[in-house]
Formats: C-alpha cells, structure tokens, sequence
C-alpha cells in the first residue's frame, strides 16, 4: 500500500499492492495494521455503498460535532470523479477542493479527514461507489454545499448533472458555519 499526499494538507491517495493473474484480481482494501504504522488511530464504524448512473451529482456532504466523519472512499464499479473541499477556517487551502477518478481499473482510495465536505460524479455508465466513515451518519448533524457553488470553481466532468432535491438545496460555500478549524492533519 503506498500512501501518497496531496496538495491539500490532511488529504490522501491510498494506492493498493493489487495482485492480478488470469482469474481477475486482488487487494486488501483496508489494513488496521499498515495504517497504524503511520501513526494512525483510525477507527472506522460504518460502511456505505451507493450505486448510481451516469451524469449522477452526489454532495457536497458533511457532518458536525461529534458525528463528524473521516472517509475512506472507493469505487467498486465504474468510474467517479471524486471531490473533498477543505472548510476549514483558517486553513492555506481553505475553499480549495482536490479531484482525482477513483476507478474499478485504478483501484485508488481517497481519504479525507474531518473538514472536508465531500461529493462525487458518476463518470461511467454506472458506479457503485463503496466508502467507509469513522463517526455514523446523524441526520440532524448533516450539511451540504451546493455541488455548482461559484466561488469553488468545481468542474465535474458531467453535462446536465443528476442531482437530488435534498442536494439541490445545499447552500452556498460562504454560508458555512465556522464547524471547523485547521490543524494539520495527515491520517489521523
């Protein structure tokens, strides 16, 4: 597994050792271990996984307070572009956001720590988007950004994006709540 960092502090790209032959393939998608010997304390408590087609909008997502959520964010079919948005004040990337296609091909992972808000578009006819979460999902602690906000600039890669109504009336980026603030973080 190689851990790589991206220009936005806190922010990873998990490349896995993938073992192939003539029956397909395999890789561990996650390891207590190997990521404990980077330091981290990690723990995660719930598993996602969302299928949606083509031109499909999710985000921008978020939890508050004690259900804040670290995720670790794959795609088991298909190809997404995956995004995490820093918000949090007070950081040099802060309404910043870093993109990268998590595919079934690439096999890459992304992590994000708390202070991101997060979303992803469906590249690919289909995707089954699979993503681990450190803290339950809480309803009453949700927020969302509005996927087209102005000031972030985020191209999606999609035209005519499909995208729910609950999504649809996230907010603007400059609405946000001060809910975080920056310290550096790397995997923990």
């Amino acid at each position: 597994m190689k851990f790589k960092k991206t220009p936005i502090s806190g922010l990873l790209v998990i490349e896995p050792d993938v073992f192939e032959d003539n029956r397909g393939y395999f890789f561990e998608s996650f390891s207590e271990k190997k990521y404990s010997e980077l330091g981290s304390t990690i723990k995660f408590v719930q598993d996602n996984i969302s299928k949606s087609k083509h031109g499909t909008v999710r985000g921008l997502h978020y939890q508050v307070g004690e259900s804040s959520q670290g995720k670790l964010c794959q795609v088991l079919k298909g190809r997404v572009l995956d995004v995490a948005v820093d918000i949090r004040f007070g950081s040099p990337t802060f309404g910043k956001y870093f993109a990268i296609e998590l595919s079934e091909q690439n096999h890459l992972q992304f992590w994000m720590p708390l202070g991101f808000a997060h979303g992803f578009a469906v590249l690919s006819d289909e995707a089954i988007f699979s993503y681990k979460c450190t803290a339950l999902y809480e309803k009453t602690a949700e927020r969302c950004i509005i996927y087209n906000d102005k000031s972030l600039h985020i191209d999606w890669m999609v035209e005519n994006p499909i995208v729910s109504n609950k999504d649809l009336a996230g907010i603007e980026f400059s609405k946000i709540e001060e809910d975080f603030n920056f310290s550096i973080q790397e995997i923990v």
